[in-house]
């Protein structure tokens, strides 16, 4: 049997997207999106927060996916979202153009439902950091990126 060849002008990023959505886990719960937004951050989303400021961005990685996974509420993806951007500066450092910006890309489009704020996370502020820094490693190209300094690469901050 002969498996139908991929179109190679299709995108990655058109592929996933005709894929469609990744199925909710089972007995998740009917609620809007930000239903949770006003509840207090769990202690791994601390956890994953603390690993990501730190550049520890694989550690976040792991840390975040366990949250992300055991969550069955629509406000996984705010855990999610804060796991690709980390996992696309982790792409970046690693020389890999293609990883870090379609990462960053997908993790900041998954938290734009979540601004300006969600569980205390400034939603609205890691947008337009990482959105900032995907911008100058597309400006930089893949021959350029590790002229950017990722020592002083977003953080997630919180809101009072």
């Amino acid at each position: 049997m002969t498996l139908p060849r991929r179109d190679p002008d299709t995108s990655s990023r058109a592929r996933k997207i005709a894929r469609g959505p990744k199925r909710p886990p089972q007995n998740a719960p009917d609620e809007p999106l930000r239903a949770r937004c006003d509840d207090p951050p769990p202690p791994e989303l601390l956890r994953g927060i603390d690993e990501f400021n730190a550049g520890e961005f694989f550690e976040q990685h792991e840390t975040l996916e366990l949250l992300w996974r055991a969550t069955p509420s629509p406000v996984r993806g705010l855990y999610h979202g804060i796991l690709q951007i980390g996992v696309g500066f982790h792409h970046w450092r690693r020389g890999n153009f293609h990883g870090a910006s379609v990462l960053l890309e997908e993790g900041i489009e998954r938290l734009r439902p979540f601004a300006p704020s969600c569980q205390t996370v400034d939603v609205a502020a890691l947008i337009a950091d990482a959105t900032a820094a995907r911008a100058r490693l597309l400006e930089l190209g893949p021959d350029r990126m590790s002229e950017y300094d990722l020592g002083p690469a977003p953080r997630v901050r919180f809101v009072a």
